[in-house]
């Protein structure tokens, strides 16, 4: 059974920008790496990846939550619905065997968080985290030296410069 990777981003990139390239690219990789992938299902980062996704083969498996009125991206192979936003970011954890968190706002900061703070209280099993982009680079060595600082577990979050990277580490480690 494919394993299924959960990515979080924003949704505002559009077909041209460099995040939502790079979100396709990454979803096709993982799909030719023999995994599945899951979003929160709307546009940008999210529809991108899936697009990726299914267009190599793998599930596209979108976790929505209808508070904005969008429309989920035509490449979800599958769509669950939630009843509120607290929900979509425990089922979008649940539905993961790893996360990838790509460039985003509060949004994806706050997905980052709940993966984060889940595994470090054992919460949940510890899972291959990685974060893609400058801004998360800068974050998560900062939040790190915290959490080192009150003795908890650190290096639960890794860094990459380039989605293939992180598609390689995802085969490497999961696959």
């Amino acid at each position: 059974m494919k394993k299924t990777i959960t990515i979080f981003g924003s949704s505002l990139p559009k077909e041209g920008d460099k995040e939502f390239e790079d979100a396709y690219l990454l979803g096709g990789l993982l799909a030719k790496g023999n995994f599945n992938i899951c979003t929160g299902g709307y546009r940008g980062i999210m529809h991108a990846a899936s697009k990726g996704a299914k267009e190599n083969g793998a599930e596209a498996i979108g976790i929505t939550v209808d508070l904005w009125g969008a429309t989920p991206s035509e490449y979800l192979t599958q769509e669950i619905k939630c009843e509120n936003l607290f929900e979509r970011i425990t089922k979008l954890i649940e539905a993961g065997d790893g996360y990838i968190i790509l460039q985003g706002g509060t949004g994806t900061l706050l997905e980052l968080s709940a993966v984060w703070e889940l595994m470090n209280k054992g919460l949940i099993t510890k899972k291959l985290a990685a974060c893609h982009s400058a801004m998360w680079g800068d974050i998560v060595p900062v939040i790190d030296k915290q959490i080192r600082r009150e003795n908890r577990t650190t290096g639960l979050i890794e860094c990459f410069d380039n989605v293939e990277a992180i598609a390689d580490y995802f085969k490497r480690n999961i696959g």
